[in-house]
């Protein structure tokens, strides 16, 4: 009979197929010798099936854990390698990692206490906390004013997006979507889900919503109204102007919600934390942790200024939270999400925090930062490449000098058909950008030279 990860016996189950997996994981990182193995899409697809085989044969392999870990490590784009930079796509933290394990292991589903009793808690501490991480004054005047803010764990930003425009039409009625042009695409997609009108879109001139477009649609449209500010641009890492955003959506009685899936995690470094002034006075702020949080997928939240705001989200299903059982003490987690069953995707977070503090965080955030700087700087001076700007967090855009956009694009394309690195691309200023988003902090100096010079050695001239 097949052993179980968990109970008594767990433990000494797990340990020898953990060996198995970390060889398997070293071996096949191995063999693909990179950041992305080399081949493109055929290439790849015909050496995973190989190793698959019969996805369902009629007789157990015993060896398919080795054998697939392998295949899939040799097989994968390794956010931990300097050089593979195209996405917000972090190298997760080792202590993250094995925490989340345990998480698999103990398998609480967060639907009802009894099957997640002290990991039901320990999200309710955490969230809360974090909630007063971006409403620090809210939370010093709980109750004696308002009600303190809270969090709820999601799957990632567009969870999230979806949950704060879901929250408002049932606070405000049939809301009105207003962003700007650089809002992630998740917004627009939530109006249509949740069957609100079609979003109004404001300039965004820089790269960043215009503020005086803002408040000529603010003062155009009538209500209710929800403005979707964003703190980290998908293609750049821009952050809108929040004081002046905010100021205008008090004056004309809008509803605020900002995306900082990217963003938020500046809120740990005291050095680049101003940058987010004006975030707490948003109703609703999206976050993701396996961001600049360095944590496994998925790792998102929702913080709520007022708790009180997640009323509608309340529901009852008799044999997750019968009453006399909620009125017995047992607490209600189904308002907590739209799904039912739910990892505790809580702990990894929770053991991050404790393990680095907020000066260990801050200090990652930090580095990503400087080398994002340094990137740029060593672009700004090279005679072959033009930089778009200096970065606001921590990605890069940048283009060979006088390359066309076919270029452009076809050099990515051979770089990661060779294996060799993992840029992403975006269009800005009606031009096409090679983007480096420099999430790991291991990365230095001479990484950041050696991509460049790959991009060079590939660039026709």
């Amino acid at each position: 009979m097949s052993p179980l990860a968990s109970g008594p016996q767990g433990p000494t189950t797990l340990r020898p197929l953990l060996t198995t997996v970390l060889d398997a994981l070293t071996a096949g990182a191995a063999t693909r010798d990179g950041p992305l193995p080399a081949g493109g899409p055929t290439e790849v697809a015909a050496r995973l099936r190989e190793a698959l085989g019969d996805p369902l044969p009629e007789h157990g392999d015993e060896d398919a854990l080795r054998t697939l870990v392998q295949a899939l490590a040799a097989g994968a784009a390794d956010p931990a390698d300097p050089l593979c930079t195209a996405h917000l796509h972090c190298p997760p933290l080792a202590v993250a990692t094995a925490a989340d394990l345990a998480a698999s292991v103990l398998n609480p589903s967060l639907d009802s206490w009894d099957q997640a009793p002290a990991a039901s808690e320990l999200e309710a501490l955490v969230t809360r906390a974090l909630a007063a991480e971006v409403y620090p004054e809210v939370h010093a005047e709980a109750g004696r004013t308002r009600s303190a803010g809270d969090a709820l764990v999601t799957t990632g930003g567009t969870e999230s997006n979806q949950l704060a425009l879901l929250l408002a039409r049932e606070h405000h009625g049939h809301t009105q979507l207003v962003c700007a042009e650089n809002a992630h695409h998740s917004l627009r997609r939530a109006t249509w889900l949740l069957g609100l009108p079609e979003p109004v879109t404001v300039p965004a001139p820089a790269g960043t919503m215009d503020p005086a477009a803002l408040g000529e649609a603010l003062t155009a449209l009538p209500g209710p109204l929800l403005v979707a500010a964003t703190a980290g641009t998908t293609n750049a890492g821009l952050i809108d102007p929040l004081p002046d955003i905010s100021a205008l959506c008090e004056t004309h009685g809008a509803r605020l919600h900002i995306d900082a899936a990217y963003g938020g995690g500046l809120l740990f470094s005291d050095r680049h934390r101003p940058k987010l002034d004006g975030l707490a006075r948003a109703h609703t702020v999206t976050l993701d942790l396996h961001k600049l949080g360095w944590q496994p997928i998925a790792a998102g939240l929702l913080v709520v200024r007022d708790r009180h705001d997640l009323a509608p989200l309340g529901h009852h299903a008799d044999y997750l939270n019968a009453d006399d059982d909620t009125e017995a003490g047992l607490p209600d987690l189904l308002g907590r999400s739209l799904r039912t069953t739910r990892r505790p995707d809580i702990l990894k977070i929770a053991v991050t925090l404790k393990t680095l503090g907020r000066t260990g965080l801050g200090d990652l955030v930090d580095q990503v930062c400087a080398r994002a700087t340094e990137f740029a700087e060593l672009i700004h001076r090279h005679p072959h490449f033009e930089l778009h700007d200096r970065p606001t967090i921590s990605t890069v855009l940048f283009r060979p000098t006088d390359a066309t956009d076919d270029t452009v694009a076809a050099v990515r394309r051979t770089l990661l058909t060779e294996g060799r690195a993992v840029l992403g691309r975006a269009r800005l200023d009606d031009r096409l950008w090679l983007k480096a988003t420099l999430l790991n902090p291991h990365t230095g100096a001479d990484d950041l030279a050696a991509l460049l010079k790959l991009v060079e050695g590939h660039t026709p001239r």
